[in-house]
């Protein structure tokens, strides 16, 4: 079975990429540089970790990189990310292409895939307005909400989760966390509930060592310019508090060295699944060590609050519960050792890729 993953990343991830990558010239030097860097690893398939000859990775939309590839395999510079894409599938020989990005590559782009792939497999997390998934023979994700509304819309759905990152064993295994609370993730406007919370986390600052390493968006980069004192901008501004805890956002090792340091890992969903919770920060927050710290929901197996991980139902009672922890040390980290027992052997690399192939 030959297996292609398209995959993608965060706009805002680029930058280091691009320093990480300045040495590397092809291709293939690109791609190990992005490999041992971690980005999004829990999202990769086993065989493409594991070098596999019959597995092809690429970030489809990384002009650097599939540039690299184009100019290797003789194609024409004018040739399109589509078209290098494309031409990388036929190359390999697909059976089965499974895409990271569906939404920019929908039904046009799968109505030209070569006649050697036998099946089409999207992940999709997040509300999909009006994009048509039809020509995909499958969409999966670990939302089952999303799912559900798939599902009622006509498409073949599964559930499908990410594996925990081997690489964030060692990590794992750090005893000095000098920091008490690391929130890791986006902050705009819109994620209401998730500021909240993080406001009232923020003004602990003076009691306890708080990091948020925060990607903001646009507006709120801009507000806090020197152009920021233009009313339109002023409430995209964040709080002081949170200003005051700000870092940058952090990922790839990067984000795994944060996640060690810390007591306890923030997180907070953004309402975009409903009451379903899984994102990726409970594999990481697990996966590194840290005890769990995240809003009430509904949870995948393994995920058991009181158990692997702890919740709260308000901004409240998240600080409450923040000071309780830091004060009982033996509940927090034995909980913490749960959490990363059961993420690392319940979601392996190697359990994950069989529940993929029995999707097949």
């Amino acid at each position: 079975m030959r297996v292609f993953q398209s995959f993608c990343y965060y706009p805002s991830y680029r930058p280091r990429l691009r320093r990480l990558a300045t040495n590397a010239a092809t291709f293939r030097q690109q791609i190990e540089v992005f490999f041992a860097d971690r980005y999004g690893a829990s999202h990769i398939l086993l065989p493409v970790i594991r070098a596999d000859p019959d597995a092809f990775f690429t970030n489809w939309d990384d002009d650097d990189l599939q540039r690299a590839w184009a100019r290797e395999a003789g194609m024409a510079k004018s040739a399109s990310l589509e078209d290098i894409l494309l031409a990388q599938i036929e190359s390999h020989r697909t059976d089965i292409f499974y895409n990271i990005d569906p939404v920019r590559l929908e039904n046009g782009f799968l109505a030209r895939l070569p006649g050697c792939v036998k099946k089409t497999i999207a992940w999709r997390a997040a509300p999909s307005g009006n994009v048509d998934f039809s020509k995909y023979d499958l969409v999966v994700c670990n939302f089952p909400a999303i799912l559900a509304d798939l599902s009622q819309r006509g498409y073949r759905t599964a559930y499908f989760a990410p594996a925990h990152d081997p690489a964030m064993d060692p990590f794992a295994d750090n005893s000095e966390r000098p920091i008490d609370v690391i929130f890791v993730g986006g902050y705009s406007r819109h994620h209401l509930r998730r500021a909240e919370i993080l406001n009232s986390v923020a003004g602990l600052a003076d009691q306890f060592k708080i990091v948020f390493h925060l990607d903001p968006s646009r507006l709120s980069r801009l507000a806090e310019s020197p152009i920021g004192f233009l009313p339109p901008l002023a409430r995209h501004r964040r709080p002081q508090d949170v200003r005051s805890v700000s870092k940058l956002p952090a990922f790839g090792l990067d984000l795994y060295y944060a996640l060690s340091r810390a007591k306890i890992v923030l997180n907070g969903a953004i309402d975009m699944a409903g009451n379903d919770r899984g994102n990726m920060r409970c594999f990481e927050g697990m996966g590194c060590g840290a005890l769990l710290l995240s809003d009430d929901g509904r949870y995948p197996d393994g995920m058991v609050p009181g158990n692997t991980l702890l919740t709260y139902d308000s901004a409240t009672d998240a600080v409450a519960q923040i000071r309780r922890l830091l004060a009982d040390h033996d509940q927090r980290r034995a909980i913490a050792r749960e959490g990363h027992k059961m993420v690392s052997t319940r979601y392996s690399k190697e359990i994950q890729w069989l529940r993929f192939q029995e999707l097949l």
